[in-house]
């Protein structure tokens, strides 16, 4: 029964959390400039009370705004080094809200290529017995096990390690912007900045995304081991 669920896990469960992280990391990068405009950001800006105030999403390639909650957003143009549009916010703003610099959207691209190229490989990898001899010969080779456990492991490392960057960079924004919206007194708009739920959805990404990889090392240890011996 262990071996069955083993066999499961190997061959449907993994594949599919290799697609799901690959999917949440996808849609965390591309909101909210590119798609799901007024539901995921990395950062916002919105009412701190029940009045109607200005709304502003920000995300990795751009950010989205809108002047009062009547009013639809309006997205800046997809960039690898985007300018926030923050002029919907009021006069007295202190505007110390800055998008990352253009390494850190560059370097999740380059880290989803190599998840999106691991979850084609690995999912060949684990159907390769439905594949026909000859296929499966050629997946079965030390070199190809090599190649797929250095795409999954790059592509986690460097992703993981570029919005955990963004993390602390929005961060230290949103705790710049409230404390400078503090100071304001009496005077304050009642606006207050907050980390996005883009991150919830990176965070759950890469914790999907940790099975499927530490599946490819471990066959990538065990075929290395199994060579040794012979």
């Amino acid at each position: 029964m262990i071996a069955a669920a083993s066999k499961a896990v190997k061959l449907y469960l993994a594949p599919v959390l290799a697609f799901t992280a690959t999917l949440l990391s996808l849609l965390a990068f591309l909101a909210p400039s590119v798609l799901l405009h007024s539901q995921v950001s990395l950062i916002s800006v919105g009412p701190s009370t029940e009045k109607s105030a200005p709304t502003i999403l920000m995300g990795a390639l751009g950010s989205c705004s809108r002047p009062n909650d009547k009013s639809p957003f309006k997205c800046t143009t997809p960039s690898l080094s985007p300018a926030y549009d923050l002029s919907a916010l009021p006069s007295n703003t202190p505007h110390i809200i800055s998008s990352p610099t253009s390494a850190t959207p560059v370097f999740i691209l380059i880290s989803l290529i190599f998840t999106s190229t691991f979850l084609f490989m690995f999912t060949l990898f684990s159907l390769r017995s439905k594949l026909g001899s000859a296929l499966s010969a050629r997946l079965d080779s030390p070199f190809a096990h090599r190649a797929v456990a250095w795409l999954g492991l790059l592509g986690f490392m460097i992703g993981l390690t570029a919005f955990l960057v963004l993390r602390m960079w929005f961060g230290k924004s949103v705790d710049d912007f409230n404390v400078g919206i503090s100071e304001l007194g009496n005077a304050a708009p009642a606006i207050v900045a907050s980390v996005g739920n883009g991150f919830k959805m990176i965070y759950a990404a890469y914790a999907f995304l940790a099975v499927p990889v530490v599946l490819s090392l471990s066959e990538l240890h065990t075929k290395t081991g199994s060579k040794s011996a012979a």
